[in-house]
């Protein structure tokens, strides 16, 4: 793990931590809650030794990527184009990454192919379906009526 590279990126008008490996095409890892870069180290390391660039960012307002204090800073648009500007500092305008997300970061790998489909060439996502944004119904009373109180996203609120 020590051969995993660490920057600070300046994206959108935050700082976001990055960890990467390995040169070729990006692979893109976006990590859940409440997780980190840390969580895709296994693969980073497995991605760089197949011949792709593993590049694992804290999102906005994880770990050491910096955490505006607005919850108007959250959006689904904001995170997306936080993204879109690393993908621009990392590897150019217009270039496309694999694209994989895992639980929050499965959500946003959907609005990243949603929004921006130029920049995804695939898209693989683990444990989070699409499940298209209802404006009658609050996520959180959704997954209370769902899951019940103890869920860890009712929990955490």
């Amino acid at each position: 793990m020590e051969t995993i590279g660490h920057k600070t990126v300046k994206v959108n008008g935050i700082s976001m931590h990055v960890a990467e490996k390995g040169e070729g095409p990006v692979v893109l890892l976006l990590h859940g809650f409440p997780e980190l870069w840390y969580t895709w180290r296994h693969q980073i390391l497995a991605l760089s030794s197949l011949g792709y660039r593993a590049v694992a960012p804290d999102l906005r307002g994880y770990g050491d990527s910096e955490a505006p204090p607005s919850p108007a800073s959250y959006t689904s648009l904001s995170i997306v184009g936080d993204l879109v500007a690393l993908l621009d500092a990392l590897v150019g305008p217009g270039e496309q990454a694999f694209v994989v997300g895992h639980d929050w970061g499965a959500i946003i790998a959907w609005y990243l192919s949603l929004y921006r489909p130029d920049r995804v060439r695939a898209l693989i996502n683990l444990s989070v379906p699409f499940t298209p944004r209802n404006p009658a119904r609050k996520p959180i009373d959704t997954f209370r009526a769902v899951y019940g109180d103890n869920y860890y996203i009712c929990r955490f609120q």
